[in-house]
């Protein structure tokens, strides 16, 4: 008699249907509902698990990618974590074009995975040739038999999480969602989902998150892209220095600004008080409606849904790293931490 085995073919069985989780004590003294999607439950901890394997499967039924292919991308970390993955099991070479702002801990993750690692400055114009995005162009054009998925230019970014996030959601709030809010990066994850919302329900307000340096929010605002609003920021994944395709912002009511100090400080209290380990650009989404609450955005009819898009773990240098906090000046009189007790026993 043939034993039944109740197991996953393979660890991408294992991407999407992230829970969604009730905020409680950080969102104590906000007007309204507060609910985390949990992207950190994907087996490559992120929301970009999404895009890696929906990207290559379309890649996959198009025949453009084949046995003996070499994928690349840019990326700030978890993308290429997420494409390293897919890659492993579906048998392809990896190369990886990322910024020297990514952290110590995302880099050694993707060596880990056994993927080639192009380490690129972070705080240089898009089109310098030494930035990600060209140094990733120029190892495609070297490289035989290579794609490259190219996230901020791909549409299928956007059409990934419009098959599977914004749906999600919609039943994990039973249309009760009011008001999404999430970072905007490459701006997939919150172009897709919010597409696939607002066709449910168009008075959903849908809220990007954007970094102090980066260009989005004033772009939406007057389709101005301005060079002036570009400076060096901390903040990983999120931002950008110029207008990403997969962008929809058609269907992004606003955005607001968040400090690379205070989403530092409010990721650490979310996983201080939620229990949820969260990564950096978790922390600015919360720290965006800790600002939207300030203004009055919400009231107590309010179901809001924040996108939590990575696990505290890739940031075990950073944010996570006293040491790294007090050399940025994140501790000052306004923030100041007790440190935690530690002792080793002799």
């Amino acid at each position: 008699m043939e034993q039944k085995i109740d197991a996953y073919d393979n660890i991408l069985d294992l991407i999407g249907n992230t829970p969604l989780v009730k905020l409680n004590k950080i969102a104590e003294n906000f007007s309204g509902n507060f609910y985390a999607k949990v992207e950190g439950f994907n087996p490559g901890h992120s929301s970009k698990d999404r895009i890696a394997a929906y990207i290559i499967d379309q890649a996959e039924r198009k025949g453009i990618l084949t046995k003996g292919s070499t994928i690349i991308e840019t990326t700030s970390g978890n993308t290429g974590f997420s494409i390293a993955m897919v890659s492993i099991i579906k048998g392809y070479e990896c190369i990886l074009a990322v910024s020297s702002k990514s952290s110590p801990d995302k880099i050694d993750m993707l060596r880990s995975m056994g993927a080639k690692v192009y380490v690129c400055p972070a705080h240089v114009s898009a089109d310098d040739p030494r930035s990600y995005y060209q140094v990733a162009k120029r190892l495609h054009q070297e490289t035989e038999g290579s794609i490259y998925i190219n996230q901020y230019f791909n549409v299928l970014n956007i059409e990934a999480h419009y098959q599977t996030t914004g749906p999600e959601i919609w039943k994990q709030t039973n249309g009760n969602i009011t008001h999404l809010i999430a970072c905007s990066g490459t701006g997939g994850t919150i172009s897709g989902t919010a597409r696939f919302l607002k066709e449910q329900n168009p008075d959903i307000k849908v809220i990007g998150v954007d970094a102090h340096g980066s260009v989005l929010k004033k772009y939406h605002e007057t389709g101005e892209f301005d060079t002036n609003e570009i400076y060096p920021y901390r903040i990983e994944g999120l931002g950008k220095n110029m207008i990403p395709d997969a962008t929809d912002f058609k269907v992004i009511d606003k955005f607001v600004k968040v400090s690379d100090e205070e989403s530092a400080h409010t990721a650490r209290e979310i996983s201080k008080t939620e229990g949820i380990f969260v990564g950096y650009t978790s922390g600015a989404v919360l720290q965006a409606v800790k600002q939207l609450d300030h203004l009055g955005e919400f009231d107590a009819k309010s179901n809001v849904v924040v996108i939590f898009p990575d696990h505290g773990s890739r940031y075990m240098s950073k944010i996570y790293s006293d040491q790294w906090m007090n050399d940025q000046g994140f501790f000052d009189s306004k923030h100041t931490e007790e440190p935690q007790h530690i002792e080793f026993i002799k």
